[in-house]
């Protein structure tokens, strides 16, 4: 798994960083919501024979990150650079899955000298009001958990204290498959996540339906969105959102596919990397 520092920064706060070593190809992993931040093992035999090094980090209240209450997503781009260069890193791809798609596409809008291409994976696309479409297709549970953003803080953190195992989430059987076989890392991150509780889900999902500090349009690296044609717990419809405001985006909609099995072919977005 390489290796994992703390870096401090400037105001105060702690952010626990991954560092696998090895490659020249440096690919800033950006987690989902609740995951922490270790790179992705699943994909590590893909990526070591295309010199992939996997750099990462917590994201603030996750595993051994400072919290910082309503940061907006556009803050992951500051954190994001502070962690590559305490590992003297200069420039890197960002990918990210579910909800690190939308904090690797921040990095790729404000960080523009330095990240040369980003992948984002079964993300969300900014949520504009409740007419938007946003919700289109979107499973009970996900509905229920982003409205409660939506309303503000103390609406989200009552729904975050509660807990129904029969909400609909939005997984297909295949997903539940997949946690339990190839894809089993998801458990590990997510337990070390929810760990301390549901505060880093919270300020995840308040910041996703929230202006995100930054215009897609400022994307300016070419972006790979990749997606489940079947997710429900983010369906593809964002991903098309999302392609209508990037200005360099390349759209896969992969047939059948859920929010998590989509990873079963995130193979083919480290070859995309590769050749840019």
């Amino acid at each position: 798994m390489g290796a994992e520092i703390d870096v401090r920064l400037d105001d105060g706060r702690t952010l626990h960083a991954y560092d696998t070593g090895g490659g020249d190809l440096v690919i800033f992993w950006h987690h989902g919501t609740p995951n922490t931040g270790a790179p992705p093992s699943p994909l590590f035999a893909a990526s070591e024979p295309l010199g992939v090094r996997w750099i990462s980090y917590d994201r603030p209240g996750y595993g051994g990150s400072t919290p910082r209450p309503d940061r907006t997503v556009a803050s992951a781009a500051a954190d994001a650079a502070a962690v590559a260069d305490a590992l003297g890193v200069d420039r890197f791809a960002v990918m990210g899955h579910s909800g690190g798609g939308p904090h690797a596409l921040a990095c790729a809008a404000l960080l523009p000298d330095r990240v040369t291409a980003a992948v984002s994976v079964s993300a969300l696309s900014p949520y504009t009001g409740e007419n938007d479409g946003y919700f289109a297709g979107m499973a009970d549970g996900g509905v229920a958990s982003l409205r409660a953003a939506v309303a503000g803080r103390a609406a989200k953190e009552r729904h975050a204290a509660t807990r129904d195992d029969d909400v609909d989430i939005g997984f297909l059987p295949a997903d539940w498959q997949a946690l339990e076989t190839d894809w089993s890392w998801f458990g590990e991150i997510v337990a070390a996540a929810l760990a301390s509780g549901p505060a880093p889900l919270v300020d995840d999902d308040l910041a996703f339906v929230r202006p995100w500090g930054f215009p897609l349009a400022a994307v300016t690296a070419p972006v790979l969105l990749m997606h489940g044609a079947a997710d429900r717990m983010v369906p593809s419809v964002h991903a098309t959102r999302l392609a209508a405001q990037l200005p360099a985006a390349t759209s896969r909609i992969v047939p059948s596919e859920g929010h998590i099995t989509v990873m079963r072919h995130a193979t083919d977005a480290l070859h995309w990397l590769h050749s840019r």
